[in-house]
Order: C-alpha cells, then sequence, then structure tokens
C-alpha cells in the first residue's frame, strides 16, 4: 500500500472529501442535539443555586424561629421574677425596700413588653421568610420539571445516535490516517474558521460550494487537472471537482 505521501493529488482530494463527509456526518448528529448539553448544564447551575437559596432561607427562618422561643422563655422567666417581686412586695418593711422592689416589677414589666415586641416583629419576618420558601419551593419544581424533560431528551438523542456516532468517529479517525500531517492541519485549521464546519467543498455552478463565490474557468480547469490542491480566493476551502466528491462517496460507502 502506498504511503500517505505517495498518494496523488486527486486520491489526496478524494480522501480530503472523503474526511469532510464523515466530519460533517458527526456535525448533524451534533446539530441534532444542539444546545441540549449546554441547556441541561445551565438548568443543573441555576437549580443548584435555587436549592442553595432555598437552604439559606429554611437556615434563616430556623434562626428566627429560635429567637422566638428565646424570647418567649425570657418572658417566662420575668414572668416568674414579677410574681415573685410581687409577692415580696407585700412584706416590705421601709419605703426603700417598695421602691426597690417596685423597680424590679416595672423593669421585668417592660422586658416582657419589649420580648413581645420582638415576637411580633420576628413573626411578622417569619411570615414573609415562609412566603418566600414556598415561591422557592415552586421554582425549584417548575425548574426540575424542565431539566428532567431536557435530560430526557437528550439521552433518547444519544441512545439514537450513539452507536452511528462512534462508527463515524472510527471512519473519521481511519480517513486522517490517510492525509499527510500538513494537509490535516490546513483542513483542520480552514474547519475550524467556519461555523459549517466545511474545510472541503465542490465546484457547483461555476461556484465554490462554500461561499458561492464565482470560480473562473481557468481556475476550475486546474481543479480538473489535479496536479495541486486549489483553494477558493474568496474562502480559502479546499475545491474538488463533481468527479471526486463522487468517488470519496463511494469510498465512505464501503
Amino acid at each position: 500500500m502506498a504511503s500517505v505521501k505517495d498518494f496523488s493529488v486527486e486520491e489526496k482530494l478524494v480522501n480530503l472529501y472523503k474526511l469532510q463527509s464523515v466530519d460533517s456526518s458527526i456535525d448533524q448528529i451534533e446539530i441534532l442535539r444542539g444546545e441540549l448539553p449546554m441547556e441541561v448544564k445551565d438548568l443543573e447551575d441555576e437549580v443548584q443555586g435555587l436549592v442553595n437559596r432555598q437552604t439559606r432561607i429554611e437556615e434563616e427562618i430556623n434562626g428566627i424561629t429560635e429567637f422566638i422561643e428565646s424570647k418567649k422563655a425570657s418572658i417566662v422567666e420575668s414572668e416568674a421574677l414579677l410574681a415573685k417581686y410581687e409577692q415580696q412586695s407585700d412584706n416590705v418593711k421601709n419605703n426603700r425596700e417598695f421602691e426597690a422592689i417596685n423597680k424590679e416589677i416595672e423593669m421585668q414589666g417592660l422586658e416582657i413588653k419589649l420580648c413581645e415586641k420582638h415576637i411580633r416583629d420576628a413573626n411578622e419576618e417569619l411570615a414573609e421568610k415562609i412566603k418566600v420558601l414556598d415561591s422557592a419551593k415552586k421554582t425549584i419544581a417548575v425548574k426540575e420539571g424542565v431539566l428532567n424533560h431536557k435530560k430526557e431528551e437528550l439521552e433518547k438523542i444519544i441512545a439514537d445516535t450513539e452507536i452511528e456516532e462512534k462508527e463515524l468517529r472510527v471512519k473519521s479517525a481511519e480517513a486522517r490516517g490517510h492525509i499527510d500531517e500538513r494537509l490535516l492541519f490546513s483542513y483542520d485549521r480552514i474547519r475550524n474558521s467556519y461555523r459549517n464546519g466545511l474545510a472541503v467543498v465542490t465546484v457547483e455552478r461555476d461556484a465554490c460550494g462554500g461561499c458561492f463565490n464565482s470560480i473562473p474557468p481557468q481556475r476550475q480547469s486546474e481543479i480538473r487537472l489535479h496536479k495541486k490542491i486549489i483553494v477558493c480566493e474568496n474562502c480559502g476551502r479546499i475545491l474538488v471537482e463533481e468527479e471526486a466528491a463522487t468517488a470519496a462517496s463511494d469510498a465512505k460507502k464501503k
């Protein structure tokens, strides 16, 4: 078998077009998947962010609840002291003791009122937090529904195309093995320059099959002679004639 460098220009063009044909088939599978992989990843990140937010809200609710319970405990403690001081006030012996006990009774009464205010304010904040939590849970449920649908859609496409894609990637690797490194470098560079991934195109109706610019008759003659690799003067894509494309298509089927 001839080495890579021993191939004629025509054979090189056939091999390049065969590689392009296989790679274009892989591109079609990726197009079929479209933005689904990225959409799934973005949705996963979004759901995780929402779950983290829900966790923070739940922690805030727990903190407010603990605060309320602590204030209720303070009220119970103040009420017990209030009862104690009121009982002691019945046994005072002088005005000094009476004033001291009254001051304590007043202080405990103020402490109870302050705690009750803190509890009211905290309950209002708690109610708002619960609303926010409920909204967050609903949002997560909706996003998870969309995420699951996208995942199922992507998994189905992968299942339907996985075997075909593996076979195509094997063919692509085999085709690359029949092309010299210099040509492969040019092919990859051109292919990566265009969104449609076309680096090798046919001449169609006297025009480049990539950019559709007119190809002069003399240039077309040079393409048919197969003496050298010809590229489009406008877009830089490698040009092949229909016969080479047909030969490549026949080789691809084998």
